[in-house]
């Protein structure tokens, strides 16, 4: 059964834990090397990894010695708890005019319509395309789920960014391919916009 965020942030919260997973984000590690790169006693490093394991961060490999951090179980976390941001200059509003209209249509993390005009829409569709990481495939259930979040006509939402070649589709899955893409702070470049996958 997936942790819940709330458990994620728990497991997250001892100081130690939090090194120890950072340590593992960045290359597969046993706990023998674990304990000597953190100057902790094996003994509690393998109680750390217990814990991170026991809610889904780590995983033990083939060969039952090495660990390393399972990012799905963060994704999937970060999916759960809803829309992390608020409308703005920060979403890929490129223009005060830009942020007014995601302001006008996304209110309390929901999208209260789908805008009829076409200019709007692709201000909103803009903002959405951000749910969706570059170089990641979704199958459709996924989608759905994502564009749920903000609104209950999410197959309209698929169809126009398909239309709109914000997303790809082809066999069933989806991939970005236009939009805004955060590059931290408060800058975005826009992808080119593809009809391929690859």
């Amino acid at each position: 059964m997936d942790a819940t965020p709330d458990e994620l942030l728990r497991a997250l919260a001892d100081p130690e834990r939090l090194a120890l997973a950072g340590v593992l984000a960045l290359v597969p590690t046993t706990a023998r090397e674990l304990a000597d790169r953190s100057d902790l006693p094996l003994s509690r490093v393998r109680l750390h990894l217990a814990r991170l394991s026991a809610v889904g961060l780590a995983r033990l490999d083939h060969d039952r010695r090495t660990y390393r951090l399972d990012a799905e179980t963060l994704r999937r976390a970060a999916q759960e708890v809803g829309p992390p941001r608020e409308p703005g200059v920060a979403l890929g509003a490129a223009s005060e005019d830009e942020e007014a209209v995601l302001r006008h249509f996304i209110v309390g993390g929901r999208l209260r319509e789908i805008p009829a005009k076409r200019s709007k829409r692709l201000i909103v569709l803009d903002r959405l395309a951000l749910e969706f990481d570059v170089g990641v495939r979704y199958t459709e259930r996924q989608v759905n789920d994502t564009l749920k979040r903000f609104h209950d006509d999410y197959v309209s939402l698929r169809r126009y960014l398909v239309d709109e070649q914000l997303l790809s589709r082809e066999r069933g899955e989806y991939w970005r391919t236009g939009g805004p893409v955060e590059l931290g702070g408060d800058s975005a470049v826009i992808l080119p916009q593809a009809t391929t996958g690859e």
